[in-house]
């Protein structure tokens, strides 16, 4: 078993079943995660501790196949066990630096925009092979992760128990123990996932994919609207957000001519009402096979003026990394090719 994978929970309940004090998983997390451990040898237990922690866990990670690296963006093509491939995308920002995971090989959404769409989906990433993207951004950059977006290749709540856990092990004391505000997990749509997600004891931030203020324009854009339909994502949405007590993000990708007129706008803030939601506009990215263009300046600025007078709390993302391929799966359907 590969050590990366295990919860604090877990972990405690290996050590009881081998007849160990359960304090003892602290220690492993600790040594691992915050000094870097990469030998049970170097945590101080006894030898026999050790030789059994040893036996039943292995500290691999992905093997990194290729790295584009530029001043504020970094980006690792990975290779798995099985010979499948994944993303991680590491930004430099003021405030910490920042990495995007992903949570599947390949997607099975369709999102007409999407370059992770046209991978078509393979498998879900166990728990290890997501915290492992994690890691290996930080020993081969040499930084400490301070925020966590799970927005690269899949969907999150199409393989939610492992990104459950992957957020348990992000969250634990005595190890990476990045807040819970400072991890976002992203999804299309999913509404039994998003509800399930809100009630779990201490769930992550939650952003959802909008891309389209009505059930038309998005059942177009993204095929999982067909299945969950606007009143009932948004609905799901404010479910989360009054249990959780949390904002919910809109992700607003910009689409030149589709989705990026005032009307759109108009109709968005509609949408949002009252609601503790707020919108984040997001540049396009485009790809090689794409039949979509950026958003000018001049109507990104006119579609964030008209939220704002609408009340609606907006921020447009910052770009990161165009130059390296960025958009979630380019690298991977390269190297698919």
């Amino acid at each position: 078993m590969n050590i990366f994978g295990i919860t604090p929970s877990a972990l405690s309940e290996y050590f009881i079943s081998k007849g160990e004090n359960p304090a003892k998983a602290a220690l492993v997390f600790d040594a691992i995660y915050r000094k870097k451990a990469t030998s049970f040898y170097d945590i101080g237990f006894s030898e026999r501790v050790t030789e059994m922690l040893q036996k039943d866990f292995d500290f691999s990670l992905p093997q990194i196949i290729e790295k584009l690296d530029s001043n504020d963006t970094a980006k690792l093509l990975l290779r798995l066990t099985d010979g499948e491939y994944v993303e991680t995308v590491l930004m430099r920002q003021k405030f910490g630096n920042c990495i995007c995971v992903s949570t599947q090989v390949g997607c099975a959404m369709g999102c007409r925009f999407c370059q992770s769409g046209r991978l078509k989906k393979r498998r879900n990433l166990f728990t290890h092979e997501i915290v492992g993207q994690l890691m290996a951004i930080q020993k081969e950059f040499d930084v400490k992760v301070t925020g966590v977006s799970v927005m690269g290749i899949g969907e999150p709540f199409d393989n939610f128990d492992n990104v459950k856990r992957f957020c348990e092990i992000l969250t634990a004391p005595k190890g990476l123990e990045i807040g819970e505000k400072h991890i976002t997990v992203s999804t299309c749509g999913l509404v039994d996932g998003i509800r399930r997600y809100a009630e779990l004891p201490h769930p992550c931030n939650l952003a959802i994919s909008l891309h389209a203020p009505d059930d038309e324009l998005r059942s177009e854009l993204m095929p999982i609207n067909k299945k969950y339909p606007l009143s009932e994502l948004i609905s799901a949405a404010e479910y989360f957000s009054l249990t959780a007590n949390r904002r919910v993000t809109l992700e607003y990708i910009m689409l030149s001519g589709i989705n990026d007129l005032p009307g759109h706008a108009q109709q968005l803030a509609d949408l949002i009402g009252k609601r503790n939601f707020y919108v984040n506009i997001i540049p396009y990215n485009p790809t090689d096979a794409d039949c979509f263009q950026k958003s000018s300046r001049e109507r990104i600025m006119a579609f964030y003026d008209i939220l704002k007078k609408n009340g609606i709390g907006v921020t447009m993302r910052r770009e990161f990394g165009s130059e390296l391929k960025a958009a979630c799966g380019q690298l991977s359907a390269e190297q698919t090719k």
